[in-house]
């Protein structure tokens, strides 16, 4: 749960930082309103550029932003005195290439993938809000956008496999 004691102007980001840049989103996570909304919208062209290479490599780049968003979030949460604050997006963008990875690119499959995404990562079922509470540090801020992306993938996955888009 992205914690609301500390608005992103009571933290000192600083984008030169890169670590902090990439987490939040090269910026984009200082936007207001909703940006984890925003952090995903980031992603979008990462996925279109991603979309261009063999699923191999799409895999193998996805998994190595998961595992740098790992630290990458860790770093920028203890700089920031909170755990997910809510302008740290990476693990929005993360989300959104896991969502895509099993279909083809069209903009109707981006347009729901980006919606389910979404859905999923605020709705938080379970088990996504039982790791998004109770697992910590850049790994808490991780898994619960990866299950997010897991789920909305595999619902995109159905949609697009009955031929409804």
């Amino acid at each position: 749960m992205k914690d609301s004691h500390r608005t992103a102007l009571a933290v000192n980001f600083n984008l030169r930082n890169p670590v902090h840049f990439f987490a939040l989103g090269f910026g984009s996570g200082l936007l207001k309103p909703a940006p984890g909304t925003w952090g995903t919208l980031a992603g979008v062209p990462i996925y279109l550029w991603l979309s261009t290479f063999p699923l191999t490599t799409y895999l193998l780049v996805t998994a190595f932003a998961f595992f740098i968003g790992i630290w990458l979030c860790d770093v920028t949460c203890r700089d920031a005195g909170v755990h997910d604050h809510g302008a740290i997006v990476w693990d929005e963008i993360v989300g959104l290439l896991i969502t895509m990875t099993a279909v083809p690119y069209s903009w109707s499959t981006l347009l729901l993938g980006f919606l389910l995404f979404r859905l999923f990562d605020i709705l938080k079922p379970w088990p996504i809000r039982v790791l998004d509470r109770r697992v910590g540090g850049g790994f808490g801020v991780m898994i619960d956008d990866l299950l997010a992306g897991v789920f909305a993938g595999a619902v995109l996955l159905l949609v697009f496999s009955w031929g409804w888009i």
